[in-house]
């Protein structure tokens, strides 16, 4: 386990009143069909910050399937993009030890200290990369961040492994650089 993360489950008693099995005993009272709304309701019922309940049920998450298995079913019928999403992974892992990968439902999560790149299959032909790099300029295939939103800046549209290029490597380092 990421360093990062065990230092924050470590601290959640203290910070957030309950342990990390407290909370996910909580959370398995409740069913929420996404993601954030089982953010939304510990930051509005519990008053806490959005880092631990991003956390809390991302982890409550991992009793019900395991990383795996999330990425298994999102890549489901768009099997053909696995060669570019397992390509993106290996060159992020490249790039240092702080760095926690956390599949969810819809989409892979990187995170530094806070999430730099979302990794979408968007189509059965193309995964969408967003990127967290402010003030960067939008140009050419860096396109605004579209459907991710505030959750990114910008956005590359990539159909084939060819995509991950050095251009798209720098692009990554340099949001895992900003993400400090």
């Amino acid at each position: 386990m990421d360093k990062a993360l065990q230092t924050m489950i470590n601290n959640m008693p203290e910070k957030t009143g309950k342990s990390l099995e407290e909370w996910k005993l909580l959370l398995q009272e409740k069913s929420f069909e996404k993601h954030t709304e089982g953010v939304k309701y510990l930051k509005a019922e519990f008053n806490i910050t959005h880092g631990f309940a991003n956390t809390i049920v991302t982890l409550s998450k991992d009793d019900k399937g395991s990383e795996e298995s999330l990425v298994e079913n999102q890549y489901q019928g768009k099997e053909s993009l696995l060669p570019i999403y397992n390509e993106l992974i290996a060159y992020i892992n490249t790039l240092g030890k702080d760095i926690t990968i956390t599949p969810k439902k819809g989409s892979v999560s990187i995170i530094r200290k806070r999430q730099f790149v979302l990794i979408k299959p968007a189509t059965k032909t193309r995964i969408d990369l967003g990127f967290k790099i402010k003030d960067k300029p939008i140009s050419g295939r860096l396109e605004n961040s579209g459907p991710f939103g505030t959750m990114c800046t910008h956005r590359v549209k990539l159909s084939n492994k060819d995509d991950v290029n050095q251009e798209l490597k720098d692009w990554i380092k340099e949001a895992y650089e900003k993400s400090k």
